[in-house]
């Protein structure tokens, strides 16, 4: 007899190897170590979460009730994998190329990043998958009261409600720790791929093993077992062909529209040639779960008292013939099969009902620009999803508690099939067909979903919970032809294929219709072109006209949602293609496009193009654009191409030569005005020092209190002089390359502290804040000069922070090879026109009697930074000044 307890504790332990499991795989991941984790036939075994607790259990309860009907659910994949090779192939090339993060994200981008569409297939998925979930608890709670029902002692266990309420707690946890430390859905989850992987062979093993139990211990071997399947029941089982060609169709559109399956098998995917291994991988995986179904479900027949439940045959006979341990090992496989799909399903919906339901409503709630929206982004969409998973395993536990369990699931797998399958019109037209339009996939899924509730998933309560027994039997207001179950007067038929049937036929038949008799916009004909070619070469298109929009606008919303470091990183790449430093690029169409494609990666593409529409301004599409949407013949295309690259070509040099002469006569200015101040800087110690060396010369007379302050004057105004031209000569020092370094190593909070202890006398009103990760890092350089860089930076925060109360933050953030020490002070900050020439050595960007001093400060903090094989940077979009000072590790 296996105690609660002990199943409890099997259970406990199992997952607690997930979570060792999945948080070394995180870890790995987070150090580059990928290798392993993007084999092939990791990513073939994540497709295994189409495996439920129904395919574990279900399977063999479906084969002893309807013979070999149960291989329609095998069949669907099967075909998919091997012969819908171009639609796999497309959807992951589409996938990748666009960074879908859902099936809804990519019905929405395809439609013209329609949020409405969005919207419609998240309300489905929903839909569609809840009752799976509850499928699910119900599968694991029915597996403690086999447990309790052949034990000897006839233990009871708790209530099985409690037990699925459990459970559905401690799968939301595992799936918000593991689902949601990204935010960006393409950088995958390697923890979670790989413990659904892990739980792909344990549910294998286990059914394997009850099956070679069954035929070699229980039947006696393969002629035996051969024998009672033709004498058992499932021997005389006649084929029904329009319930097996509606079942494999259904299973084939589940396979391709299921949220979770379109997550592991299009957003998971790390390679589009994974896809040659799973196509024979998988189906043999499949093979390998089908193989001893019926045997499992003839021995159960013939062993068991009549009436027990087919379902449950797996658990049940290897406890009947007293093997507990076997037992237990099926029990855990039901537990993975059910758990791997409900943690995949929670993360795809969370992240559909985040993108196309809690972010646009967030958006909407937020004042025009992007500039002036309030909040951080990327807290609004983890706290989001991480709701959205406890929300969706709620409603899966719901509706088990409303559907009552027992008959009401037993067929809710193809009632969840049946549901998600009305995406496949819109998904299929709309990777293939140019003329589809938004209106009518939007009909088409309306009409689709409106037949399935109707048809199937409102009667799959029960008569008299939701529809009247009334209804069901003569139709809503006696109207016959109306019943839910016999559509337009159609009887006879199974109610899944009915419902499959109408919804299917309508749903695609509105969508081509609408679609033939409605225009698609400028937006969706563009959309349209990128995804139904995306097999071909990638065309130079354009999403957006070009929009006079700061730069530095479109960064502040870039770190609010992908963060600082990864949005700080783009725009600098973006800069340094176009041959600028520092951080912000010229602002054109083609890098509004990819920043746009880069945030779809986070909260998807329609939210993307809607908060970049908030900075820029609109979503025109160019006359070019359009003649490439209108397809228009390849030659004309091709010099107007040409044309357009050469003009834009023309206006970034023209642009640039710009820049540069606007540079260039700035620090001439400066240089004039740096040499007028030199020639003042140097003339007024001199003449002082002339003055009062006179004084002493000429007057003999003079008391001893005189001489001595004449001669301190002269000291003082000779060190003020010798200042000034060490200032010069270490920057020319600096820049001849003659300087020699004192390298050695220190501490990193011990350069700090000197500097700050250095700048004391000057920071009275200044309060300096230190964030850190750990300050006691070992750094090989020059301790002096660094410290020389940093008392620089600190003055002139004293100098030029124009904030009522000044602060100055110092924030030290340690990267896989440097340091990123950064000086962020909340004053105003340098303008924009002046950033470029920030560390120039004429560059003088205030009054020179704020200043007191020459100017050369940051430029011999760059030429230092330099030497020391580092950098010194302005960082803008910080709130005020900020200077990031970037040194290596070794």
């Amino acid at each position: 007899m296996v105690p609660f307890n002990l199943l409890v504790g099997v259970c406990l332990l199992y997952v607690l190897l997930l979570f060792i499991v999945a948080w070394a795989a995180e870890r790995r991941a987070l150090v580059g170590k990928t290798a392993w984790l993007r084999s092939p036939m990791i990513y073939t075994l994540s497709l295994s979460v189409y495996c439920t607790a129904w395919t574990f259990y279900g399977a063999v309860g479906y084969a002893a009730r309807s013979g070999l009907e149960y291989l329609t659910i095998y069949l669907g994949p099967t075909i998919v994998m091997i012969g819908w090779w171009v639609v796999l192939r497309k959807l992951v090339r589409i996938g990748r190329a666009q960074r879908v993060t859902s099936i809804a994200d990519l019905i929405s981008l395809r439609f013209g990043k329609s949020n409405l569409l969005g919207v419609i297939v998240t309300v489905l998925a929903v839909l569609g998958t809840t009752p799976y979930i509850a499928l699910q608890l119900q599968s694991v709670t029915l597996s403690f009261a086999v447990f309790a029902a052949n034990s000897s002692t006839g233990w009871t266990p708790p209530d099985l409600a409690v037990i699925a309420l459990w459970v559905a707690a401690g799968l939301a946890v595992f799936t918000i720790v593991f689902g949601t430390r990204n935010l960006d859905v393409n950088e995958r989850h390697h923890g979670v791929v790989m413990a659904i992987a892990v739980e792909a062979v344990v549910k294998l093993m286990a059914l394997i093993a009850v099956g070679v139990f069954v035929v070699w211990n229980v039947a006696g071997g393969i002629g035996p077992m051969l024998e009672r399947i033709d004498a058992s029941p499932i021997a005389d089982w006649q084929i029904d062909h329009s319930r097996w060609a509606g079942l494999t169709f259904l299973s084939a559109a589940a396979f391709l529209c299921l949220p979770r399956m379109f997550q592991v098998l299009v957003v998971e995917n790390q390679d589009e040639d994974h896809l040659a291994t799973a196509s024979w991988a998988f189906p043999l995986y499949l093979l390998a779960m089908s193989l001893f179904v019926v045997p499992i479900a003839v021995v159960g027949l013939d062993l068991l008292p009549a009436g027990s439940n087919p379902d449950l045959f797996v658990l049940t006979i290897p406890l009947h013939e007293g093997h507990e341990g076997l037992a237990t090992l099926a029990f855990l496989g039901g537990f993975s099969s059910a758990t791997s799909m409900v943690i995949v399903a929670a993360i795809a919906l969370s992240t559909m009902v985040s993108n196309h339901i809690a972010m646009p409503i967030w958006l909407r709630s937020q004042p025009a620009g992007g500039a002036q929206m309030s909040g951080d982004v990327r807290y609004v969409l983890l706290i989001s999803r991480r709701i959205s998973i406890a929300a969706i395993l709620a409603l899966g536990y719901i509706y088990y508690r409303l559907s009552g369990g027992g008959a009401a699931l037993a067929s809710i797998g193809l009632i969840a099939f049946a549901g998600v399958a009305q995406v496949l019109p819109a998904l299929l037209g709309g990777i293939f067909w140019r003329g589809a339009t938004r209106m009518g996939a939007a009909t088409g899924l309306l009409t689709g979903l409106i037949v399935w509730l109707y048809t199937l998933f409102l009667p799959s309560f029960g008569g008299g919970t939701v529809f009247p027994d009334l209804w069901m039997s003569q139709g809503p207001l006696g109207l016959e032809f109306l019943r839910p179950q016999a559509l337009f007067g159609v009887q006879g038929l199974d109610p899944v294929v009915h419902c499959v049937f109408w919804s299917m036929t309508l749903n695609t038949g509105i969508f081509a219709l609408v679609s033939i008799f409605s225009f698609p916009g400028p937006m969706e004909r563009l959309q349209g072109a990128q995804v139904v070619n995306a097999l071909e070469a990638p065309s130079r298109t354009r999403s957006w006209s070009d929009s006079v929009v700061a730069a530095e606008d479109l960064l502040i919303m870039a770190q609010r949602i992908v963060g600082s470091n990864h949005a700080q990183a783009l725009f600098q790449a973006q800069a340094a293609l176009q041959g600028k430093g520092g951080y912000l690029p010229d602002i054109t169409p083609e890098f509004i496009t990819n920043l746009e494609r880069k945030l779809a990666g986070s909260v998807g593409a329609a939210t993307a193009h809607a908060m970049v529409g908030q900075i820029v301004g609109g979503t025109a599409v160019s006359v070019q654009d359009l003649m490439a949407v209108a397809d228009e013949a390849a030659q004309i295309m091709e010099y107007s191409n040409q044309l357009e690259t050469q003009s834009s070509e023309l206006t970034r040099t023209a642009r640039q030569l710009r820049e540069a002469n606007s540079k260039l006569t700035q620090l001439s200015v400066q240089k004039d005005a740096f040499l007028s101040q030199i020639s003042h800087e140097l003339r007024t110690p001199m003449t002082s020092i002339r003055a009062f060396s006179e004084i002493l010369r000429d007057g003999p007379d003079l008391l001893a209190e005189e001489q001595v302050k004449y001669a301190t004057i002269i000291h003082d105004e000779a060190e003020r002089l010798t200042r000034l031209l060490g200032d010069l000569l270490d920057l020319s020092v600096l820049e001849n390359g003659q300087v020699r370094l004192n390298v050695q190593q220190v501490l990193l909070g011990d350069v700090i502290d000197r500097a700050i202890a250095a700048s004391g006398s000057s920071l009275k009103q200044m309060k300096i804040r230190r964030v850190h990760v750990n300050e006691n890092v070992q750094i090989s350089t020059d301790a002096d000069r660094l410290v020389q860089v940093f008392i620089n930076i600190i003055s002139n925060a004293q100098k030029y922070c124009t904030a009522e109360n000044p602060e100055l933050k110092i924030k030290i953030k340690a990267l896989d090879e440097v340091l990123h020490i950064d000086f962020v002070d909340n004053g105003d900050g340098i303008a924009s026109a002046n950033q470029a020439v920030v560390f120039e050595k004429f560059s003088r960007l205030t009054d020179t009697v704020k200043a007191g001093s020459a100017g050369l400060g940051l430029a011999i903090c760059r030429e230092i930074m330099t030497k020391l094989n580092g950098q010194i940077q302005y960082v803008p979009g910080q709130g005020g000044a900020a200077f990031r000072v970037i040194l290596p590790k070794a």
